[in-house]
């Protein structure tokens, strides 16, 4: 198959008694080969369920699903040969086993050779900079240690298809700035590798994805790369611009001159830094000459000038109506 997952119209519904609820409601998408494709929405919105479908934890009610080419209904074992799962904040295996058993012990649930499995617990234990702790019990692990033996269990199967569930979820800065790297550079040394992957945080989305789906409320509600997503949501220019501080009369000279050209425009000033800031939208680029040579005639210096790019969080708030990281604080 031309493409490493394919989801045609897929239902969910889960039944308890004579209640039921509908988590996934006929959604479609694919994922091409070589891609880290990435699956965002607040929580409840249907994430979890398609990832257990896909990884063949979890019957559809209804609509088809591929994954390698296999059928996810009739095909299952084909499928589990050639994934992986890799969920944030689950223990890597049994707390008495030390880093190297237990990930030995994975390697053998998939029948990798003896010496193939130990040169690749070796290989990717020194990739996380794990190698010394190869004798640690896993019990005694930090979060963060615990989070990359994780992500070495996924890779060392050396799967087709990765799924990673919220992997950095937890980890510091540096921990989380390691795991990206890492999976973008699996992905790159194979043109068959390929990654779907569900974060809460926007940034490693952004930084990581080739293409993004958004769903909310079991239903995909856009699809496409980041940088077509931002684009989207506003055909208006951003800019910040920094000056001296302005007096109160030549503040109501640009905002009118800008007001005469259809330009929205807000000022601010901190009187501590002696600044005021212009932030402006043009609906078209170019205007912003026009912008910067009015200020210039008030005899004031142009301190910066800054685009503003639309980010992922915008997006998001728009489609979904808040902040995907506030699903982790309610």
């Amino acid at each position: 198959m031309d493409k490493a997952i394919v989801v045609k119209n897929l239902t969910r519904i889960y039944r308890k008694g004579k209640e039921s609820f509908l988590a996934l409601n006929g959604i479609s998408f694919d994922v091409n080969w070589g891609e880290i494709f990435g699956f965002l929405g607040p929580n409840g919105a249907g994430k979890t369920t398609t990832i257990k479908i896909l990884s063949t934890l979890l019957y559809p009610t209804s609509g088809r699903a591929f994954v390698g080419g296999f059928d996810v209904l009739s095909e299952v074992q084909k499928i589990r040969e050639i994934i992986n799962l890799v969920s944030g904040g689950e223990s890597a295996g049994y707390g008495i086993l030390t880093v190297k058993e237990a990930l030995w012990m994975f390697s053998q649930f998939y029948g990798i050779p003896n010496k193939i499995a130990n040169e690749r617990i070796e290989y990717y234990l020194k990739l996380v900079d794990m190698w010394d702790a190869r004798s640690t019990l896993l019990n005694r692990l930090s979060t963060g240690m615990m989070q990359k033996i994780n992500l070495v269990r996924g890779l060392i199967t050396d799967p087709k298809i990765l799924f990673l569930d919220e992997p950095t979820i937890g980890l510091d800065v540096e921990a989380a700035r390691t795991i990206r790297n890492i999976v973008s550079k699996w992905v790159k040394e194979k043109p068959m590798r390929t990654v779907l992957l569900t974060t809460h945080y926007m940034a490693e989305a952004d930084e990581l994805c080739d293409r993004i789906a958004i769903i909310n409320k079991g239903k995909i509600v856009a699809l496409d790369t980041p940088e077509n997503l931002k684009s989207s949501i506003s055909s208006e220019k951003y800019f910040e611009i920094e000056t001296m501080l302005l007096s109160k009369e030549t503040s109501e000279e640009i905002k009118n001159f800008l007001d005469d050209l259809g330009i929205a425009c807000s000022i601010k000033h901190d009187f501590e830094s002696n600044r005021s800031i212009i932030n402006i939208s043009l609906p078209e680029e170019r205007m912003i000459a026009n912008v910067i040579q009015k200020i210039v005639e008030t005899q004031k210096d142009i301190l910066t000038l800054r685009k503003i790019e639309p980010t992922l969080e915008d997006v998001f708030i728009k489609l979904v109506g808040k902040r995907l990281e506030d699903e982790e604080e309610s």
